[in-house]
């Protein structure tokens, strides 16, 4: 009985760790700073995609302001991928065909920026103005989630380019998302 009391005493702090803030219009968003372990919820994938839209963005900022577009793509890549989490990262770009799958940090890096002497000209350098996102659907478990659909990058002329894609997200040791697979492609025919 006393097994019982406990865990019913500790149930009303777990849920609440795990629930999500709602926003002024009822929707709602990702706790933030969840506990490494924590269930992932689908609107911490929402909020994952935005940022990580953000950030493609922001690399591609740096570098038509002749910033430290590297530093950029460097904190994107920590920030957003596993790499370093002692995770496989199943990394497959959309502009790659002969490195086709970049399962380490270097590979990811030169995919973002360029590397001379590469078919890697640098997705994040295009620059990019916005990516909108728009799941077909999420699937989420307590420990992993994945979330597939098309995703827009819209270039400094206004024009989208569609691209379909597939991520998979775990916890990170630091209670943020991690991306442990990444597989996007130009729709076929286009």
């Amino acid at each position: 009985m006393k097994k019982i009391a406990i865990l019913l005493a500790v149930a009303p702090l777990v849920l609440t760790a795990c629930t999500s803030d709602a926003t002024a219009d009822g929707a709602t968003e990702a706790t933030e700073g969840a506990e490494a372990g924590a269930p992932i919820t689908a609107e911490e994938v929402t909020a994952a995609q935005t940022a990580w839209g953000e950030g493609i963005v922001t690399i591609g900022k740096a570098f038509t302001e002749e910033g430290d577009f590297r530093a950029a793509a460097d904190a994107h890549i920590k920030k957003f991928y596993a790499y370093g989490d002692d995770a496989t990262i199943l990394f497959k770009p959309t502009l790659a065909a002969e490195d086709q799958f970049r399962g380490d940090f270097e590979g990811a890096m030169s995919y973002f920026v360029g590397t001379e002497g590469s078919e890697d000209k640098g997705f994040a350098i295009k620059p990019w103005t916005a990516v909108r996102w728009e799941n077909e659907g999420t699937v989420v478990d307590s420990d992993s989630a994945m979330a597939m659909g098309n995703y827009y990058f819209t270039d400094t002329e206004g024009n989208d380019t569609k691209v379909e894609y597939s991520f998979g997200y775990v916890r990170g040791a630091d209670g943020e998302l991690k991306i442990n697979l990444h597989h996007s492609s130009v729709p076929f025919g286009g």
